[in-house]
């Protein structure tokens, strides 16, 4: 398994419950097309491609994807074929995106890919690398909360009901030996779905006492005056737990390995370049989050969302299983048969020449 790049979930119910609804972080729902870098002289064009279509999010948790197009990396690596991208605000629409054909591959969150996959019967994606681990914290307010055990009884933020947060909450607050009723959000403590664009200001106004939440909004918190009172990543072996993947169309990968494998060779080494140049890659990453939202983050907020996103290539598979497992017990899912869901021949070819170690798919690769 390589190294870990120090850098440092939406499964919303369906109304019988048999899969996964995903909003990805919780940022919206609408695409943005954006266009590719130049392309360089003499280049050629692979497996005959035009331009391939690259989806991801704007956040700190899709650094893979900004830092890769903002300096340049899947340029390189296809040649006279241009990278095309197209920026999402959620998962439901970038899957859509992926079933009808607008783009080819994407970064995406874990409960988006198991929705898109599981709905389609194993048929539209297959995961094909990692991108990113952590950056999910509960950030309380100080004064109404000091402790793990003072959560009960308070009113706390996750993003949707089903996504990754909301379920990683769901299955805390059971290990606590605390009820709530995953639909309503009633219990022991009260969980209050609510977007991460607005949670901030809902944490300002005091509607809420806490929130469990992804990068920046976490930071967000912090920044107005929020403390961080768990990691989510303590809770996991290693501290590591699957935040980003990388999918890709079935159709896609069948027809144009050699432009998925040129996708994935990039992914490696920004990701790489990332751990070298720390810096010159979080204020490249902001930089691309500018354009793409229209706002660079500010420092207070960047800094330490930055520092706790560990970007890697392994899409620690056995976390996403256990990501799922999460879900049924909450009652919000099914148990979906992930048979099938990773292929990682490609990513581990490219890891391969690169002389590291190749990645474990947890017995749920294609046969």
């Amino acid at each position: 398994m390589p190294a870990t790049k120090p850098l440092r979930r939406t499964l919303a119910a369906l109304a019988a419950l048999p899969l996964l609804v995903l909003a990805g972080c919780g940022y919206g729902s609408q695409a943005k097309d954006d266009g590719g870098v130049d392309i360089a002289a003499g280049a050629e064009r692979i497996d005959g491609l035009d331009s391939v279509r690259i989806g991801y999010f704007g956040n700190v948790t899709h650094a893979t994807a900004l830092v890769g197009k903002q300096k340049g990396f899947f340029q390189k690596e296809l040649g006279a074929t241009e990278a095309k991208y197209a920026v999402f605000n959620a998962g439901p629409s970038e899957i859509e995106a992926l079933n009808s054909g607008s783009i080819d591959i994407g970064w995406i969150g874990p409960s988006p890919a198991i929705n898109g996959y599981a709905k389609s019967d194993g048929k539209n994606l297959r995961i094909i690398g990692g991108s990113a681990s952590g950056g999910v914290k509960l950030v309380v307010n100080p004064e109404k909360i000091k402790s793990l055990k003072d959560v009960k009884g308070k009113r706390i933020a996750t993003p949707q009901l089903g996504n990754t947060q909301d379920v990683a909450f769901l299955n805390w607050v059971a290990e606590q030996g605390w009820k709530v009723d995953a639909q309503s959000g009633k219990g022991d403590v009260t969980v209050v779905r609510s977007d991460n664009k607005v949670t901030p200001d809902a944490f300002k106004s005091g509607s809420v006492d806490g929130a469990w939440v992804p990068e920046p909004t976490a930071s967000k918190l912090v920044a107005q005056g929020g403390k961080v009172l768990l990691d989510e990543s303590t809770l996991w072996p290693d501290e590591k737990f699957v935040i980003t993947n990388i999918i890709v169309s079935q159709k896609f990968l069948e027809e144009h390995p050699k432009a998925v494998e040129a996708v994935l060779k990039a992914s490696v080494d920004t990701n790489e370049w990332i751990e070298a140049n720390p810096d010159e890659a979080k204020a490249a990453a902001n930089e691309q989050l500018a354009q793409d939202t229209g706002k660079a983050l500010p420092a207070d907020v960047l800094d330490p969302a930055w520092k706790s996103i560990r970007l890697t290539d392994d899409p620690l598979a056995a976390t996403l299983e256990a990501q799922a497992d999460h879900a049924v017990k909450a009652g919000l899912l099914e148990q979906p048969d992930l048979n099938g869901i990773y292929d990682l021949t490609l990513l581990n070819k490219v890891l391969k020449a690169k002389g590291e170690p190749a990645v474990d798919d947890a017995g749920l690769g294609a046969q």
